[in-house]
């Protein structure tokens, strides 16, 4: 195991060194894992075509602030000591596969992962339950610096606190460097792109990163997109289909609390509930034709961009 020292390394610093390999927050998202980050964004990243822009993150630097807090509650809970180790660890085999483990246990072959979580997502921690992330993530920092089991800690909603011990699965752990080796090797050192995936992640990264265009700029794709194009008229066609049955089985359970009157059913497994829901919203119509000052001082114009296909004939 090769170590770097961080502690005199600047956040800018650590950020490109982070770059130069695969870290344990980046296993999630190259697994599939993470709702917030895809793998063709790792790989844009890793291969230094998009840098994600340091802002304001809220979740992100509270979990900062509260990770020593979180480790000293461990400590205090458990008995057992942990330290600071300031350092960047990669991989005996492959270097490339990196780890910033946020405290080391003194005196047992384990690693602590101190968490915060919001109180919405507490289910995710309920019993034996840990985020798929995380346990790729704690499983990825075994395999580099070759330990035996992890810790891990969280502060829910800031007023719940869980800790668990997560083993070593050597099973799982090749798993996940088999899939990390190839990421790196293929897609990072050749410049392969992995698949662009249809997740929120990707979807929301598209909007943002395409957000301006050339007016009026065309260019020309071939069979290949012809064939795309084909394919998301099939799937289109799938969901209409699937859309209009859910509408039938939606309509069918409505007409069975309607013809009673009734806001809620209970069967055998499910509660239905039909309610109204009122909502108020501002008539903008009738504000621009009555105050249209007040509309134009409040008036906000946004632009995006909006994807169509249409069939040459």
């Amino acid at each position: 195991m090769r170590e770097i020292n961080t502690l005199d390394m600047g956040h800018l610093e650590w950020l490109e060194a982070r770059r130069t390999g695969i870290g344990g927050s980046d296993v999630g998202s190259i697994l599939g894992f993470n709702k917030y980050k895809s793998p063709y964004q790792v790989w844009l990243d890793k291969t230094g075509q998009w840098k994600e822009e340091q802002t304001d993150n809220e979740p992100a630097y509270w979990g900062n602030v509260l990770e020593e807090v979180v480790a000293r509650e461990f400590t205090e809970r458990t008995g057992k000591k942990v330290r600071r180790m300031n350092k960047m660890y990669r991989h005996r085999e492959h270097p490339f596969l990196q780890a910033n483990i946020d405290r080391d246990v003194v005196g047992e072959p384990a690693i602590l992962e101190c968490k915060t979580a919001n109180t919405f997502l507490a289910d995710q921690w309920e019993g034996d339950s840990i985020p798929e992330q995380y346990i790729f993530q704690v499983q990825h920092y075994m395999n580099v610096l070759n330990r035996d089991y992890a810790y891990i800690a969280v502060l829910i909603g800031g007023q719940k606190f869980i800790w668990k011990r997560i083993e070593r699965d050597q099973e799982l752990i090749q798993l996940i460097q088999e899939r990390l080796v190839e990421f790196w090797e293929v897609n990072v050192k050749q410049m392969i792109p992995p698949s662009i995936d249809g997740s929120d992640a990707t979807t929301a990264f598209m909007k943002e990163r395409y957000a301006s265009s050339e007016v009026g700029k065309e260019i020309l794709l071939g069979q290949a997109e012809d064939e795309l194009i084909a394919s998301l008229k099939e799937q289109k066609d799938i969901k209409k289909i699937i859309e209009i049955n859910i509408s039938q089985i939606e309509n069918q359970l409505k007409d069975k609390l309607g013809q009673s009157h009734a806001e809620v059913a209970i069967t055998p497994s499910n509660l239905i509930t039909w309610k109204p829901v009122v909502s108020n919203r501002i008539d903008t119509k009738k504000l621009k034709a009555e105050q249209p000052t007040i509309y134009e001082k409040y008036r906000r114009t946004s632009t995006s961009r909006r994807f169509s296909i249409k069939e040459i004939k």
